[in-house]
């Protein structure tokens, strides 16, 4: 019975050193996160809310009344991104960069590990200057997934397309987000982003993420408006090249050129239907 009892605590020993390591890893940037998670609730709680009336001259004409009807940031969008780093080490650190300025939600390797950076109420810095449809702030809409790859003929392993779709069904149960909002970094941000590149969003979209084109293609009408139907989909068309070539990077990843061939028009018309 001692003998026994002694292994298992041999084996515990290391699994306990492991998690005590692991911890003061990240102690420093933990606290920071604690220290500013706790100013934010105090923001929140605090009644009157500061610095929120319309009118800082005339305070006595204003009033606060607190109602019993009201929630907390719902994400209505998925922002899927490549890393463009060489490791899932190397994205944490730059996300616990204060000079980097940058985050996003969820972070996972190539081997599967999901790694939550930032919590799905709160808003990260994944997005940038970014535009879908109206919403021109999906920092603040969405949440941000960074995959493992140096987008540089980066392989996408099967592990992590695998956690990828178990987080994105968890999330889109949780948040009720329709099927048209997973979208990519490069659909938000047309001729300013590419990734996540040479993405299997035909995977996703077999699984309820997103829309992907049907086997047979119908022919659209004669008065077909292409940028009205990239617009109507969520691309920013301002730079129309710019909007074709965002689209083209989603769904056509064989030709990225910045000019609908005969085939790009059948297959927008088809995503078009879909939304």
């Amino acid at each position: 019975m001692f003998t026994f009892k002694f292994r298992a605590l041999f084996l515990l020993i290391p699994i306990i050193l492991f998690s005590a390591c692991k911890t003061k890893k990240y102690a420093a940037t933990e606290k920071i996160y604690k220290i500013k998670a706790k100013e934010f609730a105090n923001i929140i709680a605090t009644t009157p809310p500061l610095a929120q009336f319309y009118d800082s001259i005339e305070i006595s004409n204003q009033e606060w009344v607190g109602s019993v009807n009201f929630g907390i940031r719902k994400p209505n969008f998925v922002v899927i991104h490549h890393t463009a780093q060489d490791s899932l080490a190397q994205t944490i650190k730059t996300f616990q960069s204060v000079k980097a300025g940058t985050s996003a939600h969820y972070v996972i390797s190539r081997d599967g590990k999901v790694v939550h950076m930032v919590n799905d109420y709160l808003r990260a810095n994944h997005a940038g200057v970014s535009k879908w449809g109206k919403d021109t702030d999906l920092n603040s809409s969405s949440i941000g997934i960074e995959l493992d790859n140096n987008g540089i003929g980066d392989v996408w392993q099967d592990a992590q397309i695998n956690s990828l779709i178990k987080l994105l069904a968890t999330l889109k149960k949780k948040y009720n987000i329709p099927t048209g909002n997973f979208i990519g970094h490069s659909d938000i941000a047309p001729g300013r982003k590419v990734d996540p590149l040479n993405f299997p969003w035909k995977k996703l979209a077999d699984k309820g993420f997103g829309f992907w084109y049907d086997e047979v293609l119908q022919n659209p009408p004669a008065d077909f408006d292409t940028e009205k139907a990239l617009r109507y989909i969520g691309y920013n068309t301002e730079n129309l090249p710019a909007a074709i070539g965002a689209f083209k990077l989603h769904f056509i990843q064989s030709d990225v050129t910045k000019k609908l061939t005969p085939v790009d028009i059948l297959v927008l018309y088809n995503i078009y239907m879909k939304y």
